[in-house]
């Protein structure tokens, strides 16, 4: 903040609004959006990673591999968001502290559970209690990335599995004539060409993921919705900078901020949806060839 801020009743018109706008709050509300677009930025990565080890797991000629693959996709797609949203960070929160009370504190005889209480030695707290607000903050926000990964990774999986199975057969067949191995066919024919049946599914899954940043909030992290409802409430006289309910302007200002991560990623895709299809036995790559001829 200004110094000409120290005194917000003195101020009005454009410098009043200006020294509310640097405060140490709004400050917080601007820095939300970078945790928010990282959030995306390492979400989609890992939630694909999900997704392949899934698809792949799905497919496997090793019966327990492929059931695991399948347990997986089917019980993540077929149970609310929501639930796993709130039950993978408390889960793994929990299974961690429980670990490391184990290791940390082999002579703790009180248990663990006391009625609804869940209660590890101080040793074993996640995170630590003289922990940093960025370490607490990093650690609320990598177990959110491990929620979305989880769930988006499912869905993930079910497109990449349905992709791998549009790959026309006689492809592989015909691979497999050559003295290609199973892994071999997979990793040289399969796995490049079902990215063209894929890519579609998987840019409405990234739509998806935007749309549910904001449960941020649910877990526990001040997330650009969070700010926008605390910022743009009524403040009253009590407050440095009063101001009527101005919410509708915050969340206006959201409303836009989504615009841009949902049409960028929508062009990129596009393009690279008609670079993979060119060249391939697809309604696009057939479009594609009788434009070039």
């Amino acid at each position: 903040m200004f110094l000409s801020c120290a005194d917000p009743s003195a101020l009005s018109g454009l410098n009043w609004l200006i020294c509310y706008l640097t405060t140490d709050k709004q400050l917080m509300f601007y820095g939300s959006f970078l945790v928010v677009l990282l959030l995306l930025v390492v979400v989609a990565p890992v939630a694909l990673a999900f997704g392949f080890g899934g698809a792949l797991a799905a497919r496997s000629g090793f019966w327990p591999l492929r059931m695991l693959g399948k347990t997986y996709t089917a019980m993540v797609r077929g149970i609310p968001d929501v639930i796993f949203f709130l039950f993978v960070p408390i889960a793994l929160d929990q299974g961690l502290e429980y670990m490391r009370h184990k290791v940390l504190c082999p002579d703790w005889t009180a248990p663990i559970r006391q009625g609804n209480d869940f209660l590890v030695c101080p040793a074993a707290k996640l995170p630590p209690t003289d922990a940093s607000p960025f370490y607490q903050e990093s650690y609320g926000f990598v177990l959110a990335v491990i929620a979305f990964a989880i769930v988006f990774g499912a869905f993930a999986a079910n497109v990449i599995s349905g992709a791998m199975n549009a790959v026309p057969r006689a492809q592989l067949e015909t691979a497999e004539a050559y003295g290609m191995t199973p892994g071999q066919v997979r990793r040289r024919v399969l796995i490049p060409q079902m990215w063209t049946y894929a890519l579609p599914g998987l840019s409405n899954l990234w739509m998806i993921l935007i749309k549910a940043t904001p449960l941020l909030y649910m877990l526990g992290i001040e997330d650009i919705v969070y700010w926008a409802r605390e910022l743009g409430a009524t403040k009253s006289k009590i407050y440095a900078f009063p101001h009527p309910d101005w919410r509708l302007w915050y969340f206006l200002g959201l409303l836009v901020f989504y615009l841009l991560p949902t049409r960028v990623p929508e062009v990129v895709l596009k393009r690279l949806s008609a670079r993979l299809a060119r060249g391939q036995a697809t309604m696009a790559g057939e479009a594609l060839r009788k434009v070039g001829a």
